[in-house]
């Protein structure tokens, strides 16, 4: 829905220019995958901006840099601008006239909130890391959203669960008997993720939101 890793690489890019840092745009979101996680694991209770925050100072470690705290919080607080997918607006609108809409973010609530104002949609349940206290892949992320379906008159057998990320959702969620469709825009692996930690081959595969929406509305 979001597209976090152009709203991820530009500010990254913005600071290491800033930094005088030699490394692509890609480069940073290697080092960005391996250090988000990295930090999610070790405070699965941080906000989500504090763990960006975190994971810059990180990021600047790895090329001798000093992050000052400004920068760090500046790099946290930047998902508001984030911006969504040229698609994913009217593939929602699509999707929601004949299915319910639930959202199993890996942010915190106010981050979600602003990216959510983007998408023209009123979700029917949001979870975030934020109400769980900690952050997918781990199984309790998923659990709570099980918890939390009853409150739409849902339960976990009735879903289909729709994402990019191998690492963060397919595995866990095929693990936990669910069916997938991986939305895949780069039509790979990587980015601002890490490779999946077990090979897993999603439901369905789509290029886009929108050919998602067209096929499940058809």
């Amino acid at each position: 829905m979001i597209d976090w890793e152009t709203g991820l690489k530009t500010a990254l890019s913005r600071w290491a220019t800033a930094q005088a840092i030699s490394a692509s745009g890609s480069e940073l979101l290697q080092l960005l995958a391996r250090y988000e996680t990295e930090v999610q694991r070790e405070r699965p209770t941080r906000l989500y901006p504090a763990v960006l925050a975190e994971v810059l100072r990180r990021i600047g470690n790895e090329f001798g840099v000093t992050t000052t705290d400004s920068d760090a919080q500046a790099f946290g607080a930047s998902v508001p601008d984030w911006p969504a997918f040229a698609d994913s607006a009217e593939a929602l609108q699509r999707l929601q006239a004949r299915f319910q809409l639930v959202v199993l973010s890996n942010v915190d609530n106010a981050s979600f909130a602003a990216s959510a104002r983007q998408l023209g949609v009123e979700f029917d349940l949001i979870v975030t890391a934020e109400d769980v206290g900690s952050y997918k892949p781990d199984p309790a992320n998923f659990q709570a959203m099980f918890d939390r379906l009853s409150d739409i008159g849902s339960d976990s057998g009735r879903l289909l669960h729709v994402a990019q990320s191998l690492f963060h959702d397919h595995v866990p969620a095929q693990a936990l008997g669910l069916e997938t469709v991986w939305i895949d825009r780069q039509a790979r692996p990587g980015g601002a993720t890490p490779p999946p930690p077990t090979p897993v081959t999603p439901t369905w595969t789509f290029p886009t939101l929108a050919a998602f929406a067209a096929a499940a509305t058809s």
